[in-house]
Order: structure tokens, then sequence, then C-alpha cells
């Protein structure tokens, strides 16, 4: 139901190791997580000595897991993984003996969790336990509330999702990410909250509006958040289109010519339709004339022709097909 995007984050290990050596083990582990241990963008290797701290074994752990998971990414075949099966077999028993040893550090927990959640090892069930244990061993850790509330979401219980993904803006609330998931939570799940009736159709729209535009709002560089604020003017019951038009204006002028471009003004189109200027929407729509875009262009005409709404009507097509720009600048 949710998507997840965690994003990289290139981090030399060693430095993380200095700075826990310098402040303790305690302060060590604040540092790795917050530095991005769950996102497992460590890179580099590790040179353990011979009494290893948990802070370096974990992170070697983290480096190998890293290492391993990305060659699975290059191995299309489940013939191909057969190599993999060994030392992905042999690292989840390492966790194990290191959970045993280190019982209180929520930090190895994730990574674990993390581990098993990717499609080639695929635990949920024993992910989504280890992120409960860190979640009770530290309450603080935004990454996990995240993740806990993909799995419940995707488990079929969006309305305990929504708490997590709550808690996750609380403790983080500069991160895009958890706005975003907040925002596709309350598209994907609209039936389930108007049912709970605590939600109301207003309050679900204004809701799903300001998590999509935070997302776009604390990272605008990334033309993907941006892109889906504009899609959700769709989503809701009473769109904006005067809004809609001034956002997929600004948009296009981030990408480039051709597709990426047109793509904005079937979108501007369809904001014209809505607020009733039938005849600028169609100047609009004439503007379309990439190929690929042929089809697009077509169903929007055909549908406009179909509801044949009088001038000054606000009315627009329900949910137009998403076309989706390849990039931006």
């Amino acid at each position: 139901m949710v998507v997840t995007l965690f994003r990289s984050r290139q981090i030399d290990p060693n430095v993380l190791l200095q700075a826990a050596r310098r402040r303790g083990p305690a302060a060590g582990w604040a540092t790795l997580l917050s530095l991005g241990l769950f996102a497992l963008s460590l890179v580099g290797g590790v040179s353990q000595a011979a009494a290893a701290t948990p802070a370096e074994t974990l992170l070697d752990m983290v480096s190998r897991q890293k290492t391993l998971l990305a060659a699975a990414e290059k191995k299309p075949s489940q013939h191909e993984l057969e190599d993999l099966r060994q030392p992905l077999q042999e690292l989840c028993y390492e966790y194990e003996d290191f959970l045993r040893k280190n019982p209180k550090l929520a930090e190895a927990y994730v990574s674990y969790a993390a581990l098993l959640d990717h499609p080639i090892i695929d635990e949920r069930r024993r992910s989504t336990a280890l992120l409960l244990k860190a979640n009770q061993l530290n309450p603080e850790l935004a990454r996990v509330k995240n993740q806990l509330g993909n799995h419940v979401a995707e488990d079929g219980r969006p309305l305990e999702a929504l708490n997590y993904f709550l808690a996750a803006i609380r403790l983080e609330p500069k991160e895009p990410l958890y706005h975003y998931q907040l925002g596709t939570l309350l598209v994907e799940a609209r039936d389930d909250f108007l049912k709970s009736g605590e939600w109301t159709a207003d309050k679900i729209d204004s809701s799903l509006l300001h998590a999509f535009h935070e997302a776009a709002r604390l990272e605008p560089d990334n033309w993907r958040y941006s892109y889906r604020y504009g899609l959700a003017f769709y989503d809701v019951a009473k769109p904006d289109w005067a809004a809609a038009l001034v956002f997929w204006q600004e948009f296009e002028a981030r990408l480039k010519p051709g597709v990426e471009q047109q793509t904005s003004r079937l979108h501007q189109a369809r904001a014209l339709a809505g607020l009733g200027a039938r005849a600028k929407a169609d100047e609009m729509l004439a503007t379309v004339t990439e190929p690929a875009l042929a089809k697009q262009k077509e169903k929007l005409a055909a549908e406009w022709a179909a509801l044949a709404a009088p001038a000054g009507s606000a009315s627009a097509p329900a949910r137009p097909e998403a076309t989706e720009p390849a990039a931006g600048k």
C-alpha cells in the first residue's frame, strides 16, 4: 500500500568509528543511527581490531550487508542468486549471535530488520518483530516508526499505520519522506479512514494535500515529491483548480523541453478545464505534440467531449490518468 523511499547518504564509516571512540559507546550508537545506519548507506570497509567494540562489529556487518545486497540487485535470476545464499545466511547467523550478546542495542535490531525485510530474504514477520523490539528499546527512532508504519499498512491496518507515520513526523518534522508516506496512506486507505468515523472527507483531503506539499517544500530539488503534490489535486473531492494551474505552470519551468514539459501542459489543460476555461484548455492541449503523449491527449479530449460541460462549469474528469515525466532538471 505504501511505497518506501529510503534515500542514500554517503558516509565514511571510519569517521563514525572515530566519533564513537571519542564519545563513548552510548553516544557512538546515537551517532551511527542518526547518520543513516537504517538506510544502509554506509560505504567502505572496516578493519576490525582483535578486540572489536560492539559498534565496530555492527558497522562491519552493516558494511557487508550493503555489499551483499548491492550484488543481489545486479543478479536478475534466482539461479544467479545462489552464490549469495551462503554469505547471507552466515550474516543472519552473525546478527542472531550479536543480538544474544548485545540484547539492548536498538540499532542492531534495526539493521537486522532491514536485511530481513529485503525482497531477497523477505522475512517480513521476523523483521516486524525486530522493529517492535527496537521501538521498545528506543522509542525516539523516527526511521523505525516509519518502517513499522509501512509494515502495518501493507498488512491492511491503515489506522495503526497512521499513528506510526505521525510519530515519525513528530520526531523528524523536516524529513520529507515521512510526510510523503502520510499523504500516500491517506490516499490509498481513504475508505478505511472514512469508515472509522474519525475522519471526514474534508479532513482527509486537507491532510493529504498538506502532507504532499510539505514533502515537496522540504526537498524542492526532488522533482518526484513535487510531481506527486501536483497529482494530489486529483485525489481530493473538490480540487482547487486555480492552485493546480499555478503549480503545473511553475513545474513546467523545471522540466526539459519535449515530453517532460508537454506532460505538464496536459495537467495545465486539465486544470483549465476544471476552471471552466474550455477554450484555453483546448489551446493548451493543442501545444501537446509529442507522439509519446498522443494517447493521453486523445483520452483527455474524449473525456471532455463526453462530459460536454457548459462554459463556466467547474467540473472536470474525476481522476485523470497520471503521466510521469522521465526526469527533472
